[in-house]
């Protein structure tokens, strides 16, 4: 099969012919139908700090969704042709085991998620990243009908955080440097949009949830937050931040950090999906062009999550 390899920072993916895996016991064989690129994937390239999670070399791409083409020994809960969107925080694809920028991959089934038939696969790809958003939200955020909630970053995740807290019962604020996302933003649900978090210090918030996380942006939350209010760190932009106390000690500010989340996430957003609640803006490109979208990620020069459908 031919796959993107990722060797080491600061070193270019490398195009390889692998073997076509093998699914052992209680696993399955993945046809990769599209795959997502997150600031996580541009992150492997510029910080030194992801090998300490990685085995290298590995195939990148925890974003995936596609179709189950062989069945391993014991498997009797899915068939050939199942249609799958897969749990990272289960196996950790893309980083210690080959994910989704390689055509095909291996699969425990307690990590398979089912997509329905009328989710398409670029569309499923974000059960991922619409877990991380569910589960800060609900999970970490503790969110509650009535709340206010502000939304640092209208990305892939951005996007569905504003939705989940919609859909929750909040009324959700945004805060998005990209003009060009506004509109977006307000037909998701945002009552206001701004370009910087601290503009919205005035509506004394009870939840933000940053999901840029270029330590500016946290700091930001923490100073703009209500008393007594919650910040939940998501985005991975920048792995180191400088933070100011006094506004952490004196609100009583609670900074929680959220990686990832449970598979009930995964299937509540696949479930908003399926019924029209949630649909993502996607930008599209293919296998062929999988580096060129990092670097298109990395500067920003993408509408919504940008998606490879093989």
């Amino acid at each position: 099969m031919k796959a993107w390899q990722f060797t080491n920072t600061h070193s270019p993916l490398a195009k390889v012919d692998l073997p076509n895996p093998t699914a052992g016991a209680d696993q399955v064989v993945v046809r990769v139908k599209a795959v997502g690129l997150c600031h996580s994937d541009v992150g492997l390239f510029e910080d030194e700090k992801w090998m300490a999670m990685m085995a290298l070399p590995v195939v990148p791409g925890h974003e995936i969704a596609g179709e189950i083409t062989a069945l391993g020994e014991g498997v009797t809960d899915y068939a050939v042709g199942d249609r799958v969107a897969i749990w990272s925080m289960g196996e950790t694809h893309g980083y210690t085991q080959n994910g989704g920028f390689g055509e095909y991959l291996v699969a425990h089934t307690n990590t398979l998620i089912p997509v329905p038939d009328n989710v398409p696969f670029e569309m499923a790809v974000f059960a991922e990243p619409g877990m991380t958003a569910h589960s800060a939200v609900v999970s970490s955020g503790q969110v509650k009908p009535g709340q206010k909630v502000g939304i640092i970053g209208f990305g892939g995740l951005g996007q569905i955080g504003v939705r989940v807290a919609a859909l929750s019962g909040a009324h959700v604020f945004v805060a998005e440097i990209n003009e060009a996302a506004w509109d977006r933003a307000r037909e998701a649900g945002a009552e206001r949009v701004v370009k910087d978090i601290a503009e919205l210090a005035d509506e004394q918030l009870d939840l933000i949830v940053d999901f840029a996380g270029f330590g500016s942006t946290t700091a930001g939350a923490i100073a703009a937050v209500g008393q007594g209010g919650r910040v939940v760190q998501v985005g991975m932009g920048r792995l180191e931040a400088t933070l100011d106390m006094y506004p952490l000690i004196m609100k009583g500010v609670s900074l929680i950090g959220n990686v990832g989340g449970p598979k009930e996430s995964m299937a509540a957003i696949i479930h908003w999906m399926s019924t029209g609640d949630i649909v993502p803006t996607i930008d599209r490109t293919d296998f062929e062009h999988i580096p060129e979208g990092i670097e298109r990620v990395k500067t920003g020069d993408v509408t919504g999550r940008l998606v490879a459908v093989y």
